[in-house]
């Protein structure tokens, strides 16, 4: 038996592989809200146009908001041999209204309607990360703020450099979603341009509004080319771009996570409301909830990488390759969002090991620079002179098994005669960071001016 919604061109109903293949209302009932909420703004326009008579644009919009209620409250059926969301829905609209359901797809297709679907929901989705980042970046900003002076080594190659403060730490990711943010944004601007009346590729012969549809969704502008307009995924590809960056800033925090928080480390401690036990090692604290979403970034740029390969070869216009469009982008900007729940979670939750951050922050030499730098500053030699001196000194402390602060007076005057007293001011964790204070750098007294802008713009209303 055909469709009876599309079938009169076929006589008989799809191959039972065909119907397994082709039906994408699994997954795209996601859409129900988007989908009635084009369709009534539709219906509205075809009545406000004359090309509706007033008695079906309010029965079919009686029969819309009825079936919304429906599928809010889990009392609607998604039938697979419906095929998609919009099937579906005049499906059910038929059966309230009857024949009058019939006349909502007047200049209309599934083409620019699936196009309008899939805006409205990347763009609430795009909106609902930003606000999860931002919450992100506050919960980071106050530990910053609270950590402003707390010492820990910098790394570079995953060895001691120099030392900087846990909260210089924690601002750079802030300023890392910062961009994120602009990201979200930036994708959200782009794409809010309405598809809606192109139709199926050519636009219609119906004298549609499509600047009041726009309107009435919260689109800037109805889109300029229908061609375009229905093969368009552009939005799409451009959020999960925005999505993968954000999932490879919060993977790189998470495997600080991970590291941190090791025996081996220990300088953070997550409570166990973000850790699990082991089945066999009663001691076990694994930071599961970190390693989580270090492995969920896999999914969203997997994503990002699935929809690329399916739209690189489409020529123009709508092809069915790109209802692949949807089940990955849903999954994806779910699993971002899940993992900037979690991180949130994590940052307010985690107590960083001041004693051992300080500690650590002392060895592996990461001074020399300042030696370095005093050289320069206060005996007037080359860089790449004190460069030189400060090796040798390093040099020997290695040897000895000690700290360049534990070198004698007469050590470091071997290696430069000019040394006085003065340089141990340099050599110490603390009068390091201290001594950071050129614009962005690790000083305290620049970290907490850094964190309280910080606040004070996230807690700003918007503009």
């Amino acid at each position: 038996m055909s469709n009876r919604m599309w079938g009169g061109r076929f006589a008989s109903g799809p191959a039972e592989i065909m119907e397994e293949i082709n039906a994408s209302i699994g997954f795209d009932k996601r859409l129900a809200p988007q989908d009635i909420r084009g369709s009534l703004a539709h219906v509205a326009m075809l009545g406000q146009a004359g090309i509706l008579p007033a008695d079906d644009v309010t029965a079919i919009e009686a029969g819309l908001k009825a079936v919304a209620a429906e599928i809010e409250e889990g009392r609607f059926a998604f039938r697979r041999e419906l095929e998609d969301i919009h099937m579906a829905v005049e499906s059910r609209l038929t059966e309230i209204v009857g024949p009058a359901a019939g006349r909502l797809h007047t200049a209309r297709s599934r083409n620019d309607q699936v196009a309008t679907d899939m805006k409205l929901w990347v763009r609430d989705t795009l909106e609902g990360l930003d606000a999860q980042a931002a919450g992100l970046q506050k919960a980071l900003a106050q530990k910053a703020l609270a950590h402003a002076a707390t010492v820990m080594p910098g790394f570079t190659h995953l060895q001691s450099a120099q030392p900087v403060t846990f909260g210089h730490h924690c601002l750079a990711y802030v300023e890392m979603l910062a961009r994120d943010r602009g990201r979200f944004q930036d994708a959200r601007r782009r794409l809010n341009e309405c598809p809606l009346g192109a139709a199926a590729l050519a636009g219609t012969s119906f004298p549609i509004d499509r600047h009041a549809t726009a309107a009435a969704l919260g689109f800037d502008r109805p889109t300029a080319n229908s061609l375009d307009s229905v093969a368009d995924r552009d939005f799409a590809l451009e959020s999960l771009s925005a999505a993968a960056i954000c999932a490879v800033h919060l993977s790189r925090f998470a495997e600080e996570l991970v590291v941190w928080t090791s025996a081996q480390f220990d300088f953070v401690r997550l409570s166990d409301g973000y850790t699990t036990g082991s089945s066999i090692m009663p001691q076990k604290r694994n930071p599961d909830a970190a390693e989580l979403v270090r492995a969920k970034s896999g999914r969203v740029i997997g994503a990002l990488t699935g929809l690329l390969i399916v739209m690189k070869g489409l020529p123009l216009a709508y092809s069915k390759d790109m209802q692949e469009d949807k089940e990955g982008t849903f999954d994806a900007l779910q699993a971002l969002s899940l993992c900037l729940a979690a991180m949130t979670g994590m940052v307010r939750d985690l107590e960083p090991n001041a004693e051992v951050l300080a500690r650590a922050a002392g060895s592996g030499y990461a001074t020399a620079t300042d030696l370095a730098d005093w050289l320069v500053r206060e005996l007037g030699l080359p860089f790449r002179e004190a460069h030189h001196v400060t090796g040798r000194l390093v040099g020997v402390a290695a040897a000895r098994g000690v700290g360049l602060e534990a070198l004698s007076l007469a050590d470091l005057q071997e290696a430069e005669p000019r040394i006085g007293e003065a340089v141990y001011a340099v050599l110490g964790v603390e009068n390091s960071v201290a001594s950071r204070t050129s614009h962005g750098g690790t000083a305290p007294d620049n970290v907490r001016a850094q964190a309280t802008r910080w606040l004070a713009a996230l807690d700003a209303p918007a503009a």
